[in-house]
């Protein structure tokens, strides 16, 4: 398939654990290599085995992080069981500058901090596209994870209430895919990322 018209997007996804977007994000770099590159953010946790800075995440230490937060380095930021993560906005620019479009695997939080950047922004005024994925309900969100085996019933337990406060925050996204099998969620991903690039090659 020919890849789209050429101009930059910067494409929010979020969804809660278990909706299948990480798998979604590396189906639409794949499918558009050289075009959709997923954007490395920024962490203070440690690496975990096999994990490689600057390919992961980019890690620091917390004191490196705080700093980089006083100077306004983020666009969005948040901590999470006691960790720091971010998307640093010389990270974003670099990508855009190299003619790339920049997807993003963030929370409802970081996808909200986005939005009020993009209302501020040169860099990603118009360029931003926020999609939401939604589970049909907390019991399907239940059985993927477990279907990982990776999932204890205490985290297994947190991860359901942080679903449950992400879900209405749906409504603040540019788009909702209401999640069904892995196909059928790529296909409307991948047709609301070529709609978008339409709009920005013809405004």
């Amino acid at each position: 398939m020919a890849p789209p018209p050429q101009k930059n997007l910067v494409l929010v996804l979020s969804g809660p654990a278990g909706s299948g977007k990480t798998t979604l994000c590396e189906a639409l770099c794949s499918a558009y290599p050289g075009v959709v590159e997923r954007l490395v953010t920024t962490t203070t946790r440690a690496p975990r085995p096999g994990e490689r800075d600057g390919h992961d995440y980019h890690f620091l230490d917390q004191p490196t992080f705080k700093r980089a937060i006083d100077r306004g380095a983020f666009y969005e930021w948040a901590e999470v069981h006691g960790n720091l993560y971010g998307t640093q906005k010389a990270h974003v620019r670099q990508r855009l500058a190299a003619n790339r479009d920049i997807l993003l695997n963030i929370d409802v939080q970081g996808a909200e901090a986005f939005r009020k950047a993009a209302a501020e922004d040169p860099e990603i005024a118009g360029r931003l596209l926020t999609v939401f994925i939604q589970p049909r309900d907390l019991a399907q969100i239940a059985e993927r994870l477990r279907a990982r085996g990776s999932e204890s019933e205490e985290s297994l337990s947190r991860r359901l209430e942080t679903a449950r406060r992400e879900i209405p925050e749906s409504t603040g996204f540019d788009h909702i895919i209401p999640s069904g099998t892995r196909e059928e969620d790529f296909h409307r991903l991948e047709a609301l990322y070529r709609e978008a690039k339409a709009r920005l090659a013809n405004p």
